[in-house]
């Protein structure tokens, strides 16, 4: 069997990310086993725009709720209008309520 990866991995987990909340880059790293790696799983999420099944990369944010990732979404709004759409309120290009909508795979997910 192949292993997956480490890309492929973050794109399992992001897609588990329920609408509605938001997970971290560090997060989904540490979850993976690579607490370090918080830098990978953005680059991870800036390629992730053309996989299959979709990837809703707008649902990862830095650690404190800001949306570092918007200029890769293709217009500086983009990342924001998702978030929205799936009802999370983004005022200053940070997450609003940030810690109650928190998502984190370590907790949410049986290792």
């Amino acid at each position: 069997m192949d292993k997956l990866s480490f890309y492929d991995q973050v794109y399992q987990v992001v897609r588990l990310i329920p609408k509605g909340r938001v997970s971290s880059y560090g997060a989904i790293a540490s979850y993976l086993g690579t607490k370090g790696s918080s830098r990978m799983v953005g680059y991870a999420m800036n390629a992730a725009h053309t996989t299959f099944p979709p990837v809703p990369a707008q649902r990862v944010v830095n650690r404190n709720g800001l949306l570092t990732g918007k200029f890769h979404f293709g217009s500086a709004d983009l990342m924001q209008q998702l978030l929205e759409n799936e009802g999370i309120k983004v005022e200053n290009d940070k997450v609003i309520d940030f810690k109650n909508i928190f998502w984190d795979p370590s907790i949410e997910l049986e290792l």
